[in-house]
């Protein structure tokens, strides 16, 4: 069962302006039951940051950076997620230019590990959160098989989408076992259809979430955040239907 309960905070991105919007929206989301926070940039700095989710109880389990940052200088990207307590150091998805071909795919595949190697000796590991993009081919070879072949287990691990691993065809469960033991976060995301598919609340639509949150116990996976790219109104509603929804089946 789900003992603490995530969320991604790029869910609420329009709700954080600055400083006071932030505790704000800090406040509210530890109200309706989420604990934990992921974060998709620092919007005030990772100091203040850090200090605003300390201050409203709301941990920080892993980022979303921007990877050309990260590489650049690590140094500054580990003692930025020192002051946000966390050890996972992330990214929402590659850069453009590392799905332009196979021979790109595999360079950044070579820069990720280069990071990853010199971070992970002071106890970080570096975070990959896919799309469904990654489940197209390139050069022959499938994007997201060349990841999970080419990322260092022991320095990273990823962030399995439930949504886009679906939206690209795939078996979530079975995504989920091919990543034993290299999923420490995973991300909840519900999908609908109305013609098209399109993210929904958890429970609202066509996911089997009994099978992935019993895979997901089975495998070890220690963060279940929730995230909800587009919402059909206030984006707090939202997360309070897909918190009451787990609450009652999965905590």
């Amino acid at each position: 069962m789900i003992k603490k309960l995530g969320v991604q905070l790029y869910t609420i991105r329009d709700a954080m302006k600055d400083e006071d919007s932030i505790r704000e929206s800090f406040l509210k989301l530890k109200a309706l039951g989420y604990d934990e926070g992921q974060t998709a940039g620092f919007f005030v700095g990772a100091k203040k940051f850090a200090e605003i989710a300390k201050e409203t109880g709301l941990s920080i389990c892993g980022t979303h950076c921007g990877f050309e940052e990260l590489i650049a200088d690590p140094d500054k990207a580990m003692e930025e997620h020192d002051l946000l307590g966390t050890k996972n150091i992330g990214i929402g998805g590659m850069p453009g230019w590392a799905h332009e071909s196979l021979e790109a795919l595999e360079k950044f595949v070579e820069q990720a590990n280069e990071f990853a190697a010199k971070v992970n000796k002071y106890g970080f590991k570096f975070t990959y959160h896919n799309h469904s993009f990654e489940f197209s081919k390139l050069g022959g070879k499938r994007m997201m098989d060349v990841l999970v072949d080419g990322l260092d287990p022991k320095t990273t691990s990823f962030v399995l989408d439930t949504y886009w691993v679906q939206h690209g065809g795939g078996d979530v469960r079975a995504w989920m076992e091919k990543l034993a033991g290299r999923i420490d976060i995973l991300h909840l995301k519900d999908m609908g259809m109305s013609g098209s598919q399109f993210i929904t609340e958890i429970g609202q639509g066509n996911i089997n979430f009994d099978g992935i949150i019993e895979v997901a116990e089975k495998i070890g996976v220690k963060h279940y955040v929730v995230e909800q790219d587009t919402c059909p109104g206030d984006p707090f509603d939202s997360l309070k239907i897909s918190r009451d929804y787990i609450k009652a089946k999965y905590m």
